[in-house]
């Protein structure tokens, strides 16, 4: 089929687990022609949770994409996974996309996934709807659902569409003023929404006040409606049923006539050096796409999953990869559908394709055919920090490097990995999301790759800081027959507010360590930085300043400044109230009302703060509280143990903030430094 950018959507179906993303997925793609029939969860035939593991546990643990094609629209639709542990790939989507469709289980209401995900989305600039599914469940509370997303997310938040004859149908209010509906007459709902759009523009308003709605063209309401939805003036609330189909078709109508098409929704964040830039939706441009999702295929070998934004890809195109000096060529151009990969000739801007075989390519990167465009990046997502940790080594020697390999390309498919190899004690600590993240790792490593691992007790990963400035300084100087090694660093240490990093300062004025052995002091610094100074973890959030030494112009060398930087470094720390930082996340706690007191108890043995409650459906209490992670090692099972098993929580990451005195002074105590030889 033949299309142009204006025929293109672009949404990600996202929300909290077991909200029917996956069935709505099968549903739409069946509606829209592009299936004969809807898979099913059960039976482990959905088009995109193909994954052996997905089939197993009967849910979403990565992105999938398929697409519709028919009667001048194309849907590219991505699916993804609701559990936090997954949220990696699910914020990569939002890179590739205009819409994010909040899918809101109608039974279960607001739920935690819910509301974070429209606030990533609200964060990432997209236009959002709500998705009310498996209305079909309870209809006599969809009334009071529609109220409380208002309420949560506000007045913008309105019904497009309504459900009718019980939640077997649903009728569309946008267009459509006759007729009743399960939750009053459609022509009431129709003039909340047109009100709404009306007020965003004032040529619009103007007409409307001077001739109604009759003097409004079908045009105007649509440019107004793009408008409300650019400025997040309007979030649709759209009902359906996957489960029976019931809006489904509404659904997908919905996205063809007042969707966004990739002209038409807010401009992707790109930077040119540091600089906001515009990538414009021409097919005639230069090429500017980013890679959101990299495959490691056992048959297809490494798959790189990309967006166009602007610019014509075609097979045989010759493409940078970010500031690459040397092109690679285009051999295969791909379109995604769920595990099966349908060759196309060319991507046009708003397209989502795929090349395979080019190792070269990376999770974010930006593809482009021009030198032009080499200093371009996409804005960072804000992913969650990988918090969990597990040491862990292969249980057959001479394995190592298979499993090497294995987590690298892991952690290439989910941004949520983290992987740290420790020099000094010779052991690999893979980082993520939560327990289940790790476990699936562990599974897959084993699976996909064929290396059978073991793994010690989840790391905390403390940090270190200092709390005052303090100066520092070394003499570096050994003699041992022949030329020596010498090199004298002065520097100054300053605290950096939570999160900042590390800034690096060259203030040496006169030459009095020559230029070329400053970045020698910067080494040893980092060294330093990644060693930990007291109780043995990475320091951050502190500026170093260097600004002054000596040398000596025939035993100066770079391992003089390496190590006369980092003892310098270590000295001035000492005196800067070193403080070491723990993990602080947010936990939300739901459960019957009936265990208030059981989870409040819980929680004030663990040094936690309560900042919230209230009260969610059927009789539960959700209560939020920023907990020390260090503090929740044995949750799952406590928490299991005083409700009943009937208690649930999710962990997000917050911040740092420095241990009780009790803390360090154990966590230092327990420190025992491998001193190296200079």
């Amino acid at each position: 089929m033949s299309y142009s950018t204006a025929h293109i959507r672009n949404v990600a179906l996202a929300g909290h687990p077991g909200a029917g993303k996956t069935t709505l997925f099968e549903a739409l793609l069946h509606a829209g022609g592009a299936i004969p029939a809807a898979g099913s969860l059960e039976r482990g035939t959905t088009v995109s949770d193909f994954d052996p593991m997905e089939k197993a546990r009967g849910h979403s643990l990565n992105t999938a994409l398929a697409s519709i094609d028919r009667e001048g629209l194309h849907l590219n639709l991505i699916d993804t996974p609701g559990y936090a542990d997954f949220r990696g790939p699910t914020l990569s989507a939002l890179c590739a996309v205009e819409t994010a469709a909040i899918v809101v289980n109608a039974s279960a209401g607001i739920e935690y996934g819910t509301r974070r995900m429209m606030d990533y989305a609200k964060a990432r600039n997209l236009c959002r709807i709500i998705v009310v599914n498996r209305i079909d469940a309870d209809p006599g509370r969809l009334a009071a659902l529609v109220e409380e997303l208002r309420e949560v997310f506000g007045p913008e938040c309105l019904p497009i569409n309504l459900p009718a004859d019980g939640a077997r149908r649903v009728v569309d209010c946008f267009w459509n003023t006759d007729g009743d509906s399960d939750l009053g007459p459609v022509a009431q709902a129709h003039q909340h929404i047109i009100d709404q759009v009306v007020e965003i523009n004032e040529q619009v308003m103007e007409r409307y006040l001077e001739d109604g709605e009759g003097g409004l063209s079908g045009a105007a309401l649509h440019d107004a409606f793009e408008q409300c939805l650019r400025e997040g003036h309007l979030v649709p609330i759209c009902f359906t049923s996957a489960r029976t189909g019931a809006g489904v078709a509404e659904l997908l109508a919905l996205a063809e006539k007042l969707l966004p098409n990739p002209a038409e929704g807010n401009p992707p964040p790109f930077e040119k050096n540091g600089q906001p830039m515009l990538a414009l939706p021409d097919a005639k441009a230069h090429v500017i796409a980013d890679v959101f999702k990299i495959v490691n295929d056992p048959f297809v070998g490494k798959l790189s999953v990309f967006r166009v934004f602007q610019g014509t890809v075609r097979r045989d195109s010759q493409l940078f990869i970010d500031d690459g000096r040397k092109p690679f060529k285009v051999g295969h151009l791909f379109r995604l559908r769920g595990k099966d990969h349908v060759e196309v000739d060319r991507a046009i801007p708003g397209d989502i394709a795929a090349v395979a075989k080019v190792d070269e390519i990376h999770f974010d990167a930006v593809l482009h055919d021009s030198h032009d465009e080499d200093d371009i990046a996409l804005r960072p997502l804000d992913f969650p920090h990988p918090m969990f940790g597990l040491a862990i080594e292969a249980t057959t020697r001479g394995q190592e490097q298979k499993l090497a390999t294995a987590l690298h390309k892991l952690a290439e498919e989910d941004p949520g990995y983290a992987v740290e190899h420790d020099a000094e004690l010779n052991q690999t600590v893979v980082r993520g999301l939560g327990e289940l993240h790790l476990r699936v790792l562990i599974e897959r490593i084993k699976d996909r790759y064929g290396v059978d691992v073991v793994s010690r007790p989840p790391r905390i990963a403390y940090r270190e800081t200092i709390g005052a400035p303090a100066e520092g300084h070394h003499r570096h100087k050994k003699q041992t027959g022949g030329a020596g090694q010498f090199g004298e660093v002065f520097l100054r240490v300053e605290p950096l507010p939570r999160g900042t990093g590390f800034e690096f300062v060259d203030s040496v004025k006169g030459g009095t360590i020559p230029g070329q052995f400053l970045p020698a002091v910067e080494k040893g610094v980092r060294q330093a930085l990644q060693g930990g100074a007291v109780a043995g973890y990475p320091i951050q959030d502190l500026r170093v300043t260097v600004y002054d030494g000596k040398y000596h112009a025939v035993d100066s060398k770079e391992v003089a400044f390496v190590a006369a930087g980092r003892k310098a470094f270590l000295d001035a720390v000492a005196r800067a109230r070193p403080q070491v930082l723990e993990p602080i996340v947010d936990l939300t706690v739901a459960a019957p009302d009936s265990h208030m007191g059981d989870i409040t108890g819980l929680l004030a043995g663990m040094r936690a703060r309560i900042h919230g409650t209230h009260a969610g459906r059927d009789g539960e209490i959700v209560v939020r509280a920023k907990v020390p992670q260090s503090e929740l090692t044995d949750y799952a099972a406590e928490l299991k143990g005083v409700t009943a098993g009937r208690g649930r929580y999710d962990l997000e990451f917050s911040h740092y903030e420095p241990v009780p005195d009790g803390v360090q002074a154990r966590l230092v105590a327990s420190y025992q430094p491998h001193e190296s030889e200079d």
